[in-house]
């Protein structure tokens, strides 16, 4: 660069093709931040959402599934925890919400 500067070019136009070259090496890394963004952190937070939305509504009466693969019935709630029932000796068990990992419906159950 500064070798084509002194050879006729003037310095301003010397700095004109450098900052070209700065945006082409740049560009492959927006590029690749992109895509990870709309293939990883943009479905993770939808998931989020939709779990944390699902979290919030539970009610006393729901069937649950525990990320231990445990499944209940709510017969309690508090803030940050629930007691579930355990067929078949109704065994009651305290979780935590968090590990709830989802709500099974009435027609799942008959399958």
């Amino acid at each position: 660069m500064l070798v084509q500067a002194l050879a006729g070019k003037s310095v301003v136009a010397a700095l004109q093709s450098s900052g070209m070259s700065g945006w082409i090496g740049i560009a492959p890394l927006i590029f690749i931040f992109a895509v990870f963004y709309f293939l990883l952190i943009l479905p993770q937070q939808r998931r989020q959402k939709k779990w944390q939305a699902m979290v919030d509504q539970l009610k006393t009466g729901d069937k649950v599934v525990t990320s231990g693969g445990i499944r209940g019935t709510i017969f309690a709630m508090k803030e940050d925890a629930v007691t579930l029932r355990v067929p078949p000796d109704n065994l009651k068990l305290e979780v935590t919400r968090a590990s709830i990992v989802s709500v099974t419906t009435e027609e799942v159950a008959t399958k």
